[in-house]
């Protein structure tokens, strides 16, 4: 049994090695692991939790770099398909310090990870996971949205997560998105997104009445992300606002893969809200404070450390 498999996203992130310089005047760019699920798991694997990904590459090497690097994080990729045709996605970001990472996605128009269908799942191992993470951006295009689905639809226990996870550039439409997202919320017991994200969701950025509004939409948990005012996260009994931990920020995209691993944690931990969130957000800052995102995801000690 995994303690928890994430599904969506994998690809290639290339960084540039020089911060403060626009893409066009970029000379060197390093090669990292990408895909925010994917990441998710690494963060998780990280804390000492078995994980796995469901995700597909395309027949490239760059495909073989993303399983490899898989492995490499200590990470199951028994779920990871190859697919004949569509290349492997690669990302660009321009680095930005301290609140300015643009990312250029190119992914085409129908990406390997999207072409995941119901068929190709082990239910029985969604099914028997103590946490199953998926996110918004896994519903914008079938036949991924079915195989979402059936994974959901097999979920009868357990913690059901839902990375809110908003790229309005891989949406056909924003009214899309948004019916996609309020069809999926039944089937999780967990939220979690930023100011936009929530209010892609449920209709509103207002941080406490977007929790109140996850928490009637039936989550057990939801945590509203609020940038530089740190996060806020409810659930029936609990209620915590955590302030942000002061870090020189270095790249700030894979600070919420790091949060999300250690959330994984934190409730299969059976930790108090309050713990759960205060973790993570260290750990989201602890990568904030580095270049890469798989490569720098913090241990449990390590997080501890900076707290």
């Amino acid at each position: 049994m995994y303690d928890l498999i994430t599904i969506g996203r994998s690809g290639v992130d290339i960084y540039p090695l020089q911060t403060g310089v626009g893409l066009a005047h970029v000379e060197t760019f390093g090669k990292f692991l990408g895909g925010s699920p994917t990441n998710v798991s690494v963060a998780a694997a990280r804390h000492g939790l078995r994980a796995a990904v469901i995700t597909a590459v395309g027949a490239d090497p760059f495909g073989e770099f993303v399983r490899q690097a898989i492995r490499g994080f200590g990470v199951d990729d028994s779920f990871v398909a190859t697919v004949d045709g569509p290349p492997t996605p690669v990302t660009f970001c321009e680095i930005f310090p301290p609140d300015d990472f643009p990312l250029y996605f190119y992914r085409g128009e129908h990406p390997p990870d999207l072409r995941l269908t119901a068929e190709s799942l082990d239910l029985a191992a969604i099914r028997e996971a103590k946490l199953f993470w998926f996110t918004g951006t896994g519903l914008s295009k079938e036949p991924s949205r079915a195989a979402h689905a059936a994974a959901l639809a097999a979920r009868t226990s357990g913690w059901t997560v839902f990375d809110l996870d908003h790229r309005p550039m891989l949406w056909e439409s924003p009214e899309a998105s948004q019916e996609a997202v309020r069809q999926a919320l039944p089937y999780a017991n967990v939220a979690v997104g930023n100011l936009d994200e929530v209010e892609n969701a449920v209709g509103t950025r207002d941080p406490e009445a977007a929790a109140q509004a996850l928490l009637d939409a039936g989550m057990r948990v939801a945590i509203v992300k609020m940038g530089p005012h740190g996060v806020l996260a409810r659930s029936k009994d609990e209620y915590a606002v955590v302030e942000p931990v002061k870090i020189d920020v270095v790249n700030g995209i894979g600070a919420g893969d790091a949060f999300g691993g250690a959330v994984c944690l934190g409730l299969l931990s059976g930790w108090t809200l309050e713990r759960t969130v205060r973790f993570a957000n260290a750990a989201g800052a602890f990568v904030a404070a580095r270049l890469a995102c798989a490569d720098a995801m913090p241990t449990t000690d390590e997080v501890l450390a900076l707290l």
